[in-house]
């Protein structure tokens, strides 16, 4: 049974860091990542990992925001924090033959 744990979401001001991290079992993920949804929004991807090594950044994010792996477990550090990353972030982890698996969402709010 496949569970993505995830956790570090909170309020935060603008130019603040936050930590996500999302705790994968039950198969082996070839990509883990992490995706995120706004108000009114779709869901669009923020980060992902492939292999450990390959990194790919949504252009919003890249210089602040930074993917890594260990493991099982994917952390997403967060810096200077804008009132547009404000959202419902999810842990997004796939398996070969591309099926994809979703953790339940953790808000991450930047606001004064």
């Amino acid at each position: 049974q496949v569970q993505l744990v995830e956790s570090g979401g909170g309020l935060v001001q603008p130019g603040g860091s936050l930590r996500l991290s999302c705790a994968a079992s039950g198969k082996i993920f070839v990509r883990m990542g992490w995706y995120r949804q706004a108000r009114g929004n779709q869901r669009e991807l923020v980060a992902a990992i492939t292999g450990g090594i390959s990194t790919v950044y949504a252009d919003a994010v890249k210089g602040r925001f930074t993917i890594s792996r260990d493991k099982n477990t994917v952390n997403l550090q967060m810096n200077s924090l804008k009132p547009e990353d404000t959202a419902i972030y999810y842990c997004n982890a796939m398996v070969p033959g591309a099926y994809e698996y979703w953790g339940q969402g953790t808000q991450v709010t930047v606001s004064s």
